[in-house]
C-alpha cells in the first residue's frame, strides 16, 4: 500500500490495517518456526508496510498538534 493511499484513510481504517499486518506477521513467525514458510520475503514487505503506516500516523499526529495548539 502506498503512503498516499494511507494518508487518505481515517484513523480507524489505519488502525484496522495495522492490526491486520501485525496479525499476518505473527502468523508468518509461526510458519517460520514450523519450517513451512512459503514466501520469506513477505516478512520484509510487512515490516516496511508497518513502518510506512507508523510514519503516516506520526505525520497526522504532528499535524493535528500544530492545528490544535
Amino acid at each position: 500500500m502506498r503512503a498516499k493511499e494511507l494518508r487518505e484513510m481515517t484513523d480507524a481504517e489505519l488502525n484496522s490495517v495495522r492490526h491486520d499486518l501485525k496479525e499476518e506477521l505473527f502468523t508468518l513467525r509461526f510458519e517460520k518456526a514450523r519450517g513451512k514458510i512459503n514466501n520469506p520475503t513477505r516478512f520484509r514487505q510487512i515490516r516496511r508496510e508497518i513502518a510506512r503506516l507508523e510514519t503516516v500516523f506520526n505525520e497526522k499526529e504532528k499535524q493535528s498538534g500544530q492545528q490544535g495548539g
